[in-house]
């Protein structure tokens, strides 16, 4: 059954094409067929690093010429990639792990195969973004992805003061040895409110910690295990306030703006003027509409 499909996608593989190949970001098991398909077929294989892809195409017992793509030098080698493309050749782009352009290098070598003519395929995968939303116990299906937070204090506070109100989820990574710092930013900025800690996941030692910015801090210094690896973190949305504890004055900006703009547009407005929760403005428009 998996030969015939496997047989499929490499198939289905076309020359003068670029893949960008999401590759497992722990457990070798979640490396997709048509991922697999590409990689045995494919004249040439981008490679972040060359020896780690070397390592995964191994445990495969996959053979295939590897071609360093770094980030200093995406510019440069995209020449020899889309040399190759010309010559009717089938390229596949890969990083360390997870997908490529998506917190690592890939991007500018995407954007200059494309203006060259040539086709771009993704050939998806596993996701540490998707699968750390998908047990963080998130109704909401609106999220924001931040990546890596910046590694200086007082740029990490400002960034994440931004989402004191957010109404929506914030997905973002970091470093073993910022994690501590950061967990003390979000205890000041997020009191009460709730996160989810993924740490190496999919990998022997995956663990996910949930709570406040207070009890994951305290976890992480009772056990120092869990302050090594790739990490992600999953801010929960801001408690809403209800609509009818809405001020008075930010319930009339509302009104007046909601008669004139559509309501989105209204509720970023009123939340601007009057300091008020922009979904609780958002969320009282809608039961005016109903009751009018």
């Amino acid at each position: 059954m998996f030969q015939k499909f496997y047989q499929k996608a490499c198939d289905s593989l076309l020359p003068q094409t670029l893949y960008v190949v999401a590759t497992p970001i722990g457990n070798l098991a979640d490396i997709t067929l048509r991922a697999l398909a590409v990689l045995s077929k494919a004249d040439v294989v981008c490679a972040e690093d060359t020896r780690v892809t070397a390592q995964l195409l191994a445990a495969y017992g996959i053979q295939a010429r590897l071609l360093s793509v770094r980030e200093h030098n995406e510019r440069q080698m995209a020449e020899k990639v889309i040399a190759a493309l010309a010559e009717g050749k089938i390229v596949a782009q890969v990083s360390d792990a997870g997908t490529p352009a998506v917190c690592d290098p890939g991007a500018r070598l995407v954007e200059s195969v494309r203006e060259a003519g040539f086709a771009v395929v993704p050939v998806m995968g596993a996701s540490a973004v998707m699968a750390a939303l998908s047990v963080a116990g998130i109704a909401d299906s609106t999220f924001y992805f931040a990546g890596f937070l910046p590694a200086k204090a007082g740029e990490r506070q400002k960034r994440l003061a931004q989402w004191q109100e957010a109404d929506f989820p914030v997905v973002m990574f970091e470093t073993p040895h910022r994690i501590a710092a950061t967990l003390s930013d979000m205890q000041t900025l997020f009191p009460g409110r709730r996160l989810m800690l993924g740490r190496e996941i999919s990998k022997t030692f995956e663990t996910f910690l949930s709570g406040t910015a207070d009890e994951l801090a305290a976890r992480l210094q009772a056990d120092s295990n869990q302050s090594r690896g790739e990490m992600v973190l999953v801010l929960h949305p801001a408690a809403q306030r209800e609509a009818d504890g809405l001020p008075p004055e930010a319930q009339q900006v509302m009104k007046i703006l909601a008669a004139e703009l559509p309501t989105k547009q209204a509720a970023e407005l009123a939340a601007k003027i009057s300091g008020a929760n922009k979904k609780a403005l958002y969320d009282l428009a809608l039961e005016w509409k109903k009751t009018s």
